[in-house]
């Protein structure tokens, strides 16, 4: 079983996933999988082509929005717009952080209460707490 980590009704998180999590992902509902990890980071990660090659094969949607550090508003702003379709989510990168950091900090600047936010990561294994939001 894959460490897929509820953020909350519609969006999971995850260290990073291998191309067989994608059909377990697709059991679970999830409609878009968001990949928050640069290509090449550590040897032997998929690359954002073959997830999003696995993925369509499900009929799940792929989003490669990749943050190094803490995110840009580019990541910020893709995330968001995939949040706000409402729809079932995977998010993943390394260990899961910076997909959690990107998922607070759009849902915070969309207007959702920030220790809300910092809550759900701590119950999904994510300190966000001296996150800013």
């Amino acid at each position: 079983m894959s460490d897929f980590r509820v953020l909350s009704d519609t969006v999971r998180v995850a260290p990073q996933i291998a191309l067989s999590d994608v059909t377990e992902a697709a059991a679970l509902g999830v409609r878009t999988i968001v990949s928050n990890r640069p290509d090449g980071e550590d040897p032997g990660q998929p690359t954002a082509a073959e997830v999003a090659s696995a993925a369509k094969a499900v009929g799940i949607d792929f989003v490669h929005a990749p943050v190094t550090g803490f995110p840009d508003e580019a990541a910020i702003a893709a995330v968001g717009d995939v949040l706000k379709a409402g729809e079932p989510v995977l998010m993943f990168c390394r260990s899961g952080t910076r997909s959690a950091m990107t998922w607070a900090i759009a849902l915070g600047q969309a207007g959702a209460e920030p220790e809300a936010l910092r809550q759900a990561a701590a119950g999904a294994g994510y300190d966000l707490s001296r996150l800013p939001l």
